[in-house]
């Protein structure tokens, strides 16, 4: 699996760009605020629709300008296609695959497997339960479109929901229509939490080895699903909580409030860990997540690394670099960094300034 070429026309800082990749290991560098993460950006756009930052897509378009587009070509056991997406300014997104427009986001998944790293990700285990809700959904929406249809639908169920407990405070008689969407609630939750539950254990059976590497064996990481309801008693806790949540006139149960618990030698490390096994768990995950993604589609996903090899001492990018071997890796960094080019073989390497970017070395695939 591999992105052959992005093509960007304004987008963000980019007038007009074309960058053809190496299948092996891209280096884009440049000073800050020059539009290295803008490309990162666009190629996990064009995968999933949905920008990492979760920018709007108004904030998107380059300034002055009404509309945007990114183009991708991909290829997938030798076989290339090619993504168009248009981005406009007062209207929703269009995509379409080699030229056929698509009318759902989820005909996109499946087609590349990305894995997005950035600084941001380290903060994953002391950041509040949102994030790594995050972590396990945007996993789960590349790997499956059941699971992005499932999530996607109680979301919306869940707005919904939300509303018309706003709506029974002024108006009581509302209430005999709340059943209808804890039907639909219930109906989509269970397939949600079930799917998760499915997701980390796959994920112990990587994350172990991993982490236990990464700290010379000295710590043992457990992930558990902290699931505010469990599936089978789902229907009978919402009717339960029926009081509470129009009490609230918010929705208290169900996957929107689950988390991840990270236990490091029996120890919940998000509340009584240092920052620097925070960290290393944080690392375990994201490199736990490119072998399950191997395993899962029996291929290579594509690392985007934003960043973040600047955030990692020498041995947590030994460990990062190690497992980027065979796999198609776009590594952005502020100055050209020696250390990467001692661990890993340097395929092309791009200078990135003022929504530019050239190529300034290149090795033959």
């Amino acid at each position: 699996m591999y992105v052959n070429k992005l093509a960007l026309r304004n987008y963000r800082n980019y007038e007009k760009a074309e960058i053809d990749f190496s299948h092996g290991i891209n280096i884009l560098y440049g000073d800050n605020a020059q539009g290295k993460t803008n490309i990162l950006e666009a190629l996990y756009m064009a995968a999933t629709t949905k920008s990492h930052r979760n920018s709007r897509d108004k904030e998107i378009i380059k300034f002055e300008e009404d509309e945007a587009h990114i183009r991708l070509s991909v290829e997938k056991r030798d076989i290339e296609s090619r993504i168009d997406m248009h981005l406009r300014k007062n209207a929703n997104k269009g995509a379409a695959i080699d030229g056929i427009p698509i009318r759902k986001a989820a005909e996109l998944f499946g087609m590349i497997n990305i894995i997005f790293f950035s600084p941001e990700d380290l903060s994953i285990i002391k950041d509040g339960p949102n994030e790594r809700r995050k972590f396990m959904d945007n996993s789960l929406c590349q790997l499956s479109r059941i699971y992005y249809s499932n999530l996607s639908n109680y979301n919306k169920v869940l707005t919904q929901r939300n509303n018309l407990l706003k709506n029974i405070y002024y108006d009581k008689s509302l209430a005999d229509t709340l059943d209808i969407w804890d039907d639909q609630l219930v109906l989509y939750g269970e397939k949600i939490i079930r799917e998760r539950r499915n997701f980390l254990q796959m994920m112990n059976d990587i994350i172990r080895d991993i982490h236990s590497e990464l700290t010379g064996g000295r710590e043992e990481i457990e992930l558990r699903y902290e699931a505010s309801v469990l599936e089978y008693e789902y229907e009978k806790d919402l009717k339960k909580k029926k009081d509470t949540d129009l009490k609230y006139q918010s929705t208290q149960i169900g996957p929107h409030r689950d988390d991840i618990g990270i236990f490091i030698n029996g120890k919940d490390v998000r509340s009584f860990g240092s920052q620097g096994q925070q960290r290393t768990a944080a690392l375990s995950l994201k490199l736990s997540e490119i072998e399950l993604v191997k395993k899962v589609i029996n291929d290579n996903p594509i690392l985007l690394l934003d960043d973040v090899m600047s955030e990692l001492d020498s041995k947590r990018r030994d460990a990062l670099l190690g497992k980027v071997k065979g796999i198609q890796c776009i590594i952005t960094c502020t100055g050209y960094d020696d250390f990467i080019r001692e661990r890993v073989s340097i395929d092309k390497i791009f200078k990135v300034e003022n929504g530019n970017c050239e190529c300034v070395e290149s090795i033959a695939d």
